[in-house]
């Protein structure tokens, strides 16, 4: 989940949904297997005379089987999840890796990197079920619906502020760049020219693993995929422990810009976006204080021991800032927020709902639904004007422009770096 220096809906037209993939959704299936029928004979009661057998016709079996998700305990029963992948420390710091006293270190903090690795396992297997029943046709609903209830499912925890769901899950399109999660009614349709970033949240205990990709049909835009992948492979490889976030922007800014795009017979130059970052990660606060900027920016502040960074990056062909603008989705409890007497009868409900579901992690309005508020859009509003919550608009670059983005949460441990979220697939 992007942190913004200036803060953006979607701009899409909704279109008629399309038939619904229920299937798929409700009882969210990985893989499908088919089995073949096989020819038999059967002779028994209800069996002809004289011993003349009743012989069935050779029928193949066209239905399929299905591996539905189950629980991650299930699959790891002892509860000791993937490491991700591992990357040293550069220059002076490299001295880390074999040091023992910071082997020791490290190891006091088992517990928390494994349940980082439990929410990264988790996002990979979601991730792949839905590259599986990814399409053109499907409405942002359906595919935000796919991601979460997998997310659920995986985890198998009532509890949704022990472990669950980290923040909404974003399918920002084209020119939104992120902070798009579709409302109750909303029926935009993902269509084969559109420009989708897949943005979603796992989190463990509090801890959460930010993670984020793009989504096309249409091979035109593969260039502009492969600066922004490029740039937050960069942003990674820079990051570690005394690093000034100022230069992990530059190195940054320095990989996306070197690339262009054409689209339609016009070229642009993929521009940052220079008002989004990456950013610090603190227990159940997915924006931690610090931001790791995609462009120089001469900020000097340093990462240090022991800091978990969510590095995101965002390519542009558009004017490379983005602004809020449309209907908002996405919110959360200030983790500073004043104790003001609520006067409003729905709000202090409302209030006291967010805090038992969700705690400062951030939520939207289906998540609202989903916990039985109802008729709560007043209350919230007056909740975010006393300072309580803060909302988080849909964030836009320029209409007719296209926007990506990646990301990867890495955990500074003493001894190296993990990508805790890498997987096969980027």
């Amino acid at each position: 989940m992007s942190k913004v220096e200036a803060e953006g809906t979607n701009g899409d037209k909704p279109a008629e949904s399309t038939e619904k993939i229920a299937e798929n959704i409700e009882k969210l299936n990985v893989e499908n297997e088919e089995d073949d029928g096989e020819e038999e004979e059967v002779n028994g009661e209800g069996a002809a005379p004289s011993g003349e057998k009743k012989k069935k016709k050779k029928k193949k079996n066209n239905k399929k089987k299905k591996k539905t998700i189950v629980p991650i305990t299930q699959i790891y029963p002892d509860e000791k999840y993937p490491e991700g992948e591992w990357q040293e420390y550069k220059d002076t710091n490299n001295f880390r890796t074999t040091n023992e006293e910071k082997r020791y270190l490290d190891r006091q903090d088992d517990s928390r990197w494994n349940d980082f690795r439990k929410g990264a396992e988790i996002h990979r297997r979601v991730r792949k079920h839905l590259n599986n029943v990814l399409q053109p046709g499907l409405t942002t609903t359906e595919i935000a619906e796919t991601i979460e209830n997998s997310v659920r499912t995986f985890m198998n925890e009532e509890d949704t502020k022990k472990a669950g769901i980290g923040f909404p899950t974003g399918v920002s399109l084209n020119h939104c760049a992120a902070h798009y999660t579709p409302n109750a009614g909303d029926k935009t349709v993902l269509k084969y020219e559109d420009v989708m970033k897949v943005d979603y949240g796992i989190h463990v205990n509090g801890y959460i693993v930010d993670c984020a990709f793009t989504k096309t049909f249409d091979p035109k835009y593969d260039t502009l995929l492969k600066a922004v992948k490029a740039a937050t492979n960069t942003g990674i490889k820079e990051a570690g422990i005394d690093v000034r976030l100022t230069d992990i922007g530059e190195a940054i800014q320095e990989t996306m810009e070197s690339y262009e795009v054409e689209l339609d017979g016009e070229t642009y130059p993929v521009k940052c976006i220079r008002n989004l970052n990456g950013h610090n990660i603190a227990p159940y606060h997915i924006h931690g204080g610090k931001s790791v900027p995609i462009v120089k920016n001469g900020d000097e502040t340093k990462m240090e021991e022991g800091e978990v960074f969510a590095i995101e990056t965002f390519g542009s062909t558009g004017r490379g800032y983005v602004i809020p603008e449309g209907e908002c989705s996405h919110y959360a409890k200030n983790v500073d927020a004043p104790h003001i007497p609520l006067r409003l009868n729905k709000a202090k409900t409302l209030l006291a709902n967010i805090d038992k579901h969700f705690g400062t992690l951030p939520f939207c309005r289906r998540y609202l639904d989903r916990i039985g508020e109802d008729k709560y859009l007043f209350a919230l509003n007056s909740l975010v004007k006393a300072g309580i919550v803060q909302d988080y608009p849909p964030l836009n670059d320029s209409r007719g422009s296209y926007t990506a983005q990646y990301e990867h949460t890495i955990l500074l441990h003493p001894t190296q770096k993990e990508v805790v979220s890498r997987g096969e697939d980027y």
